[in-house]
């Protein structure tokens, strides 16, 4: 399956856009919290604890989206688009949402 957050692959017409389709996931408790509580020490440096629990909730997330795809007999996904909101009581928890247009190529 192709993913891309461009809206056309070259050499690939669209013969069908068959909808949106979406994936997300909530990382767990304290790992935004504990982010927040130590900003100063995270913009002096990463932290590849959080890092790495991003990229996990990313991941889940895009293997939804391509679940959804397929289901539709997607080819591709197209203009796929990524967004992190921080939910929850006092910050406690962040969403990380994907979301793009499934389509068959020609």
């Amino acid at each position: 399956m192709i993913i891309t957050t461009t809206s056309t692959l070259e050499g690939r017409p669209v013969r069908d856009y068959l909808g949106l389709v979406g994936g997300e996931v909530i990382v767990g408790a304290n790992v935004v919290k504990d982010v927040l509580a130590s900003i100063s020490d995270f913009f002096g440096g990463r932290s590849g604890a959080y890092e790495s629990s991003i990229q996990e909730a990313r991941a889940q997330a895009m293997q939804e989206m391509e679940v959804s795809a397929r289901r539709l007999g997607a080819d591709a996904i197209l203009a796929v688009d990524f967004d992190y909101e921080v939910i929850g009581k006092q910050g406690s928890m962040l969403m990380v949402c994907v979301c793009g247009t499934a389509v068959k190529l020609s």
